[in-house]
């Protein structure tokens, strides 16, 4: 009971509010839907589980669902590891080249990033995902990319027990018109029938999954197709730069994620880097990134109140269909502010808004994103710099 006690602790506790949130309901709905309705197709209708094939399709089916089901929640209970509040590199000199966190009162690892959502700086940060409603870095980067690769393989099983039990029960139903198509029924024929006959809501409810599996499929694929793309382009640059945390071995860089322990390599503080690379050449290079981030920033006057909703009505019909499609807040906007903005879309910008000390106090950043038609150009940055368009976030 001790032990259990022990394991069971509050802090523990405190993270299951990460299940509240559109995100985890969403993935969890979905991988419930298909699991469960791929094995009710496959025992009710498809393949009986007292032949060989329907054990082994179950026994698979289920193997699906709790490996999709363990990576996904380790990646969101895990977490990516938080950079230490208050720390910093053991030789002073080496905070020269690291950035320094107003909100963790410590400095920025190298490759670690603060999140506004998790309000810490957190260690080889990625991304903030929605759909684990965390992070993705460190400690659970092994996880997630076990989560994206099982998901749709789980997904394309799924999809093939539903349309063959489409097809095998309404095979002697329906007539398509297709009569030089004819597939071998005999092993699907079930003797005796099935005890609930597959009617209008088994069909609905496994075309309903069936959508869900093939969009779940086809998103994940998209999304790996965008990081290859990417990626390809980023190594047909033609740019001195070079990643240090590239080890120049695939097996090397591999190793460096996935274990047979399950936890990376290393504290997620200190990382080896490529010979001949300085230690903070990444940090060094985000640095100048930064720098010439602010001198392209453009200053803007507002012009107009903006409320901070996510899709304003009275900002015109194309700001409402255009609103980023993003978890980066917006920013409440009165006439006569200054915003800098940094990067922006069409009818959209992003950026800081110009504090007065002497009137906020305790806060450090107010940043988000706003109407573009809410503010005008500066006259001195209008003439300097162009708007800033489309650009993209680097990490």
């Amino acid at each position: 009971m001790g032990t259990f006690c022990s394991v069971i602790k509050f802090e523990n506790l405190q993270e299951l509010k990460r299940l509240c949130h559109w995100g985890p309901v969403i993935a969890l709905g979905v991988i419930a839907i298909c699991s469960a309705m791929a094995m009710i197709d496959s025992v009710l209708w498809y393949w009986p589980l007292h032949t060989t094939g329907g054990s082994v399709n179950f026994i698979m089916l289920i193997n699906w669902t709790v490996m999709i089901l363990y990576n996904y929640f380790n990646a969101m209970f895990v977490g990516p590891g938080f950079v230490p509040l208050g720390w910093k590199p053991e030789s002073s000199q080496d905070t020269m080249y690291l950035q320094y966190c107003k909100v963790c009162q410590a400095y920025k690892a190298p490759r670690s990033h603060h999140c506004r959502k998790c309000n810490r700086c957190v260690m080889k940060m990625d991304h903030h995902c929605p759909w684990i409603n965390n992070c993705c870095g460190y400690q659970n980067h092994a996880s997630f990319t076990l989560f994206l690769l099982l998901a749709p393989l789980g997904c394309i099983h799924a999809a093939f027990i539903f349309v063959m039990t489409m097809y095998t029960q309404l095979y002697n139903r329906l007539s398509f018109g297709w009569n030089t198509v004819r597939i071998d029924m005999s092993a699907a024929r079930r003797d005796p029938l099935p005890l609930v006959p597959f009617g209008l809501a088994a069909f609905a409810a496994t075309l309903f999954a069936l959508g869900l599996a093939l969009g779940t499929t086809i998103a994940v694929g998209m999304l790996f197709f965008i990081q290859a793309k990417d990626r390809i382009q980023y190594y047909q640059l033609d740019e001195d730069f070079v990643f240090p945390y590239d080890l120049g071995d695939k097996w090397k860089n591999f190793k460096q994620v996935f274990t047979w322990t399950g936890f990376p390599e290393g504290d997620g503080l200190e990382w080896p880097v490529r010979r001949g690379c300085h230690p903070y050449s990444l940090t060094i290079e985000q640095l100048k990134q930064k720098a010439d981030k602010r001198v392209r920033s453009v200053r803007y006057r507002v012009i107009d109140d903006y409320s901070g909703a996510c899709c304003p009505l009275n900002k015109g019909i194309k700001t409402f269909f255009t609103s980023p499609c993003t978890e980066e807040p917006r920013i409440q906007l009165r006439k006569g502010e200054f915003i800098l903005a940094t990067r922006g879309l069409r009818y959209w910008l992003y950026g800081d808004k110009i504090l007065d000390d002497a009137i906020v106090e305790g806060v450090s950043r107010i940043r988000g994103w706003f109407p573009r038609n809410c503010v005008e150009k500066c006259p001195c940055d209008a003439e300097a710099n162009p708007a800033p368009e489309g650009e993209k976030k680097t990490r």
